[in-house]
């Protein structure tokens, strides 16, 4: 039962064929027995889930209207809020707190019938594309229980990976959705900034900048265009959500990609990749030309260096974290001044760096990202579909005491450990769907990703391309559990 898609279990709750009561306590037991391998898990709400699993089995019994994830497991990330439920945002002085509401997207999960069994691990606030903190240590990739998974979904990543969930939900400021899917050798999809709304509070406008997304961490690219269709939506909370547009993405799963145009961007203009990545991806993406799809390798005429595109993307996460450490001085935690030496020096010193930026300053950053933006739509205007690797190295190996980062040299140049081995986050400046699929593996046997990026609203093609891949170059049986 591990590795049946989300997709399948309601299918067969829904007609009876199998009990909710029996999926989430088959799900509860692999946790159990996979747990302490990969470290996916921090929370794990067994007598919630158990409870929950019981309502929606009398509900079966009784013909009630069922919704289209009744009775499937879901982890949620520990970023993300779960009404009386620890959420410990993978900080030491968090490790007792607890929400009293949920977020919007784990709402709508749990009224489209899923069950949340567990909250999943995360750095701190997600601020690298490791996962790994002081509080929970680090999360590896099932491919490799001495590597990392990747972040900072990474504890999302490895349980599906891992066969712990079906499904799991992932946020993303730079990368931290399809960065862990392509180190744990899932399906993450960021969609178009807005589709699915961001209810935070105090800050309500706290995800424009960068742009933070939620979205899906999934097995099948079925399950995460599910997934998503569930989360999807205008919020009145979310001010910056965007009206019901209704994409069909289930249907996108069904199409196929014949006449449309791809662009390969092999280092996506300005990033060193590893030879033994770009070599996976290179073969990968002239797959959707047995699929009828053009494949053309492009430049997108990107002027700016990769360390000066993740100074700007630091600079403005750590603005965006100020936001967060006043919100929580306002509830009586003072993370930077009580609790200065329980946080990840990393964390505090990204907080020193940004503390002080001028407005002016703040502002003339997105003039930069700006370049990227129309970069990328000027691109999109010629291609249907951008491609790019998801990250330029392979996973690293685990650190200890919560330090665990990405590479500092990739192909002999120099990158910024946090996130400049990341082709993910000029993404995030910019608002465009984009998911990491698997590509293949290295000469090492692990996961490599490649990252597909579609026109802003346009998810149903990013869903399709991806879909088409999975049935060229099914991934289904490589799990290594």
């Amino acid at each position: 039962m591990s590795y049946r898609s989300a997709v399948e279990l309601a299918f067969q709750i829904r007609h009876r064929d199998r009990s909710p009561v029996d999926v989430v306590e088959a799900c509860l037991e692999r946790i159990d027995e996979r747990n302490d391998g990969c470290n996916a898990f921090v929370t794990v709400t067994a007598e919630h889930a158990r409870d929950r699993a019981r309502e929606a089995e009398r509900a079966v019994e009784n013909g009630d209207a069922l919704g289209p994830l009744h009775g499937v497991p879901v982890g949620i990330k520990d970023l993300v809020p779960v009404a009386n439920v620890r959420t410990t945002f993978g900080s030491k002085p968090l490790a007792e707190y607890v929400p009293t509401d949920s977020a919007t997207e784990v709402t709508r999960l749990e009224a489209a019938g899923a069950i949340v069994v567990g909250k999943t691990n995360t750095p701190e606030f997600g601020h690298k594309g490791t996962t790994d903190n002081g509080l929970f240590g680090p999360t590896s990739t099932p491919f490799d229980p001495d590597r990392n998974a990747g972040g900072s979904s990474g504890g999302s990543a490895a349980a599906v990976a891992d066969g712990m969930v079906p499904i799991a939900t992932g946020t993303d400021g730079g990368g931290s959705i399809r960065i862990p899917a392509a180190w744990c050798g899932v399906y993450g999809f960021k969609p178009t900034y807005g589709l699915v709304p961001q209810s935070t509070r105090p800050d309500a406008f706290l995800s424009h900048t960068p742009f933070i997304f939620s979205g899906p961490l999934t097995r099948t690219v079925e399950d995460a265009a599910l997934m998503t269709a569930m989360m999807a939506g205008y919020d009145e909370r979310d001010p910056l959500s965007v009206p019901n547009t209704d994409p069909p993405l289930l249907e996108a799963v069904r199409s196929g990609v014949g006449g449309l145009r791809i662009g390969y961007v092999p280092e996506f203009d300005v990033f060193p990749v590893e030879p033994r990545v770009r070599e996976v991806v290179d073969d990968a993406v002239f797959a959707f030309e047995e699929a009828g799809a053009s494949v053309e390798e492009v430049e997108l005429s990107i002027d700016t260096t990769q360390n000066e595109l993740s100074s700007l993307w630091l600079r403005q996460i750590g603005m965006l974290y100020q936001s967060q450490v006043e919100g929580f001085a306002d509830q009586g935690i003072d993370l930077v001044g009580d609790h200065r030496d329980e946080l990840t020096p990393a964390f505090v010193d990204l907080l020193d760096r940004t503390r002080d930026i001028s407005v002016s300053a703040y502002k003339r950053d997105d003039h930069v990202r700006t370049k990227i933006y129309d970069a990328i739509s000027s691109a999109l205007e010629s291609y249907d579909l951008l491609v790019t690797p998801t990250l330029a190295t392979g996973p690293v190996e685990n650190a200890s005491e919560g330090s665990t980062v990405g590479a500092t040299d990739v192909a002999g140049e120099s990158v910024d450990p946090l996130i400049g081995w990341c082709l993910t986050y000029p993404l995030n400046f910019t608002g465009h769907p984009a998911a990491s699929i698997p590509a293949g593996f290295d000469e090492d046997g692990l996961p490599v990703g490649m990252q597909l990026v579609g026109d802003r609203f346009d998810d149903e093609t990013v869903i399709t391309a991806s879909a088409v891949f999975e049935r060229l170059r099914p991934w289904g049986d490589t799990y290594p559990a």
